[in-house]
């Protein structure tokens, strides 16, 4: 498959999701405004309104989704729009396509650290664990305190498999807060790795 098909592919898959997001939310907007109707024939006459009135428009949203993607393809050295672009297609968990913005983002701003984290966070959701841990040692180097990655790194080793640096990781995590809710279970992950179960 060329690289204009499968870049046709994956703007066919979003706008699939979006229209699909779009419909369920009119939908859902209807079936409101009708329990709206019937509750406030119940109500006082000074009552204030109730109901999805300040609801957003499907299809403006969808515009401005198609705009924001649009945008971000064609000015590639636009960091905001390579982030926007990102967090788009993660909020519809296209992780290896909010990745790929991402990537592009640290390319014009290596040391925002905020993008660092995201792409930890993001490759950990997409199940790369490898790269999860690369993007949040990266982190560390940055700000080694940072209790969210520091549990994301735990959970990056664990998942991957490695109980040393898990270990490690986890060390690093109670040293920064000891009472980080995630410590109970990652001892648990950290237990069973050891044991080989």
């Amino acid at each position: 498959m060329s690289r204009e098909n499968l870049l046709f592919a994956i703007i066919g898959l979003l706008l699939g999701f979006i229209v699909g997001f779009i419909f369920a939310s009119s939908m859902s907007q209807r079936t409101s405004s009708q329990q709206a109707v019937a509750s406030t024939q119940a109500m006082p006459p000074d009552h204030p309104p109730i109901g999805g009135q300040n609801a957003p428009n499907p299809e403006a949203t969808f515009a401005q989704v198609q705009a924001s993607l649009e945008k971000a393809r064609k000015e590639p050295q636009n960091f905001d729009a390579q982030i926007k672009a990102a967090q788009l297609y993660y909020q519809i968990q296209r992780y290896d396509q909010s990745i790929e913005f991402l990537l592009k983002a640290n390319q014009i701003k290596p040391t925002d650290y905020d993008t660092v984290v995201t792409l930890g966070m993001v490759n950990l959701d997409a199940g790369h664990y490898d790269q999860a841990e690369k993007w949040y040692q990266a982190a560390m180097k940055m700000k080694s305190d940072d209790v969210m990655v520091l549990s994301g790194l735990a959970a990056a080793t664990l998942e991957k498999g490695d109980a040393k640096a898990a270990e490690d990781a986890i060390a690093k995590l109670e040293k920064a807060d000891p009472n980080s809710q995630d410590l109970p279970q990652f001892r648990q992950k950290l237990a069973t790795l050891k044991s080989g179960k």
